[in-house]
């Protein structure tokens, strides 16, 4: 039996006043992912439009208002309500209320090693390509014909993280989450 106190897992800051809290890792978990929310207005769960093509997804709304973000629309889930994204399933979330917003996330299994983002492959046009660090440079991946691009960072304003979006027509995009340029093709570095 393990037990953990929220405030001595470790916290991963998402904004100002938001952060996440990985009890997987605190409580020894090995089956799943468990992490604990608590964002502020205006914030947002961390990554971006994704899906997990190797883990399934459950969100547990315990105070507030998640709005998430699919490719059917948008889905506003309460508190005492849950809900499940099954692998492949493109999702991101955020608070759009004017108070705190608590969940918890759990993805089975643990790790997730294959994340996608709606982004075509300028290559072969597959609509989909894998995110990956592998402990260095992010770098997206084609998995059909294995072209690699990286992701130079905003060309407007230089900020270094860009976002998968949806449109108010569901049509994915790519946008600056410091200056707001929204981009139709992603940029990639030469």
């Amino acid at each position: 039996m393990e037990r953990v106190s929220f405030d001595d897992a470790e916290s991963v800051p998402l904004g100002d006043e938001s952060e996440g809290r990985r009890l997987s890792d605190a409580l020894g978990t090995t089956g799943f992912a468990l992490n604990r929310y608590r964002l502020a207005p205006g914030e947002g769960f961390p990554g971006g439009l994704h899906a997990h093509a190797d883990q399934e997804e459950v969100f547990v709304v315990v105070a507030g208002t998640a709005t998430f973000e699919t490719m059917a629309g948008e889905l506003a889930v309460d508190a005492g309500e849950a809900v499940r994204f099954a692998p492949g399933e493109f999702q991101s979330g955020r608070n759009d209320s004017d108070g705190v917003l608590v969940a918890f996330a759990i993805g089975a299994p643990r790790e997730s090693t294959d994340v996608r983002i709606p982004v075509a492959c300028p290559d072969c046009g597959r609509d989909d390509v894998r995110a990956e660090t592998d402990g260095g440079e992010p770098k997206l991946v084609c998995p059909d014909c294995g072209a690699e691009r990286v992701p130079p960072g905003c060309p407007d304003c230089g900020g270094d993280e860009l976002r998968a979006t949806l449109t108010d027509g569901n049509r994915p995009v790519t946008v600056c989450p410091d200056c707001g340029a929204e981009f139709e093709e992603p940029p990639f570095r030469k």
